[in-house]
C-alpha cells in the first residue's frame, strides 16, 4: 500500500475519488486490523518469553550467576536476556506498524472530509474562472467603429 499516493486527491476527478473512497477506507481498515492482530500476538509472545525466563531464573539461579533471588533481581535478569530483547523488539516493531496503519485510517478519513469540502466548493463554483462584468457601452462603441470602418472600405471599392 502506498500511503502518499492513496491520500492524494485529483481535484479534476472528484467523482472518481469518491468512487474509490469506500474501497480505500475498507482496505486500510482491514490492514489496520491485521496489524493489531500481529501486535497482540507479539505482545503475547513477549509475555510468554518473560514467564519462561522467570521460571528458568527461579529454577536455576546459578546458571544466571545469581546468589539471591528477589523480584527485582529476577525482573532485571529477565530484561537482560537476549530472548526477552528479541521478543520486545518484535513487539515494538509490530506496535509501530499498527500505529502507522491507524494513522493511515485517520488520514483516509480526513481525505473523505477534504473531498466533501472540495465538492461543496465546486458546487458553489469556487473553481470557476474569474468573470469580468461586461461594459456594453464600450462594446457597442467598438462594434460601431468596426462597422463604420468596414462600410467605408466597401464604399471605396464601389467607387472604383
Amino acid at each position: 500500500m502506498d500511503y502518499e499516493q492513496d491520500l492524494t486527491i485529483d481535484e479534476s476527478a472528484l467523482d472518481v475519488e469518491w468512487l474509490q473512497q469506500a474501497r480505500l477506507m475498507m482496505q486500510y481498515g482491514r490492514y489496520c486490523s491485521e496489524c493489531k492482530l500481529e501486535m497482540d500476538k507479539a505482545k503475547e509472545h513477549l509475555e510468554v518469553t518473560k514467564a519462561e525466563l522467570d521460571k528458568d531464573i527461579r529454577a536455576n539461579p546459578d546458571s544466571f550467576d545469581l546468589t539471591k533471588i528477589t523480584e527485582g533481581v529476577v525482573s532485571n535478569t529477565i530484561i537482560l536476556q537476549p530472548e526477552h530483547q528479541e521478543a520486545l523488539d518484535a513487539y515494538l516493531n509490530t506496535k509501530y506498524e499498527f500505529d502507522m496503519a491507524l494513522n493511515a485510517v485517520r488520514a483516509i478519513d480526513q481525505k473523505k472530509a477534504a473531498l466533501e469540502n472540495l465538492v461543496r466548493l465546486h458546487g458553489q463554483q469556487y473553481f470557476a474562472g474569474p468573470s469580468v462584468p461586461r461594459d456594453l457601452s464600450k462594446e457597442w462603441e467598438a462594434k460601431e467603429q468596426q462597422t463604420t470602418s468596414n462600410s467605408k472600405v466597401k464604399m471605396k471599392r464601389k467607387k472604383k
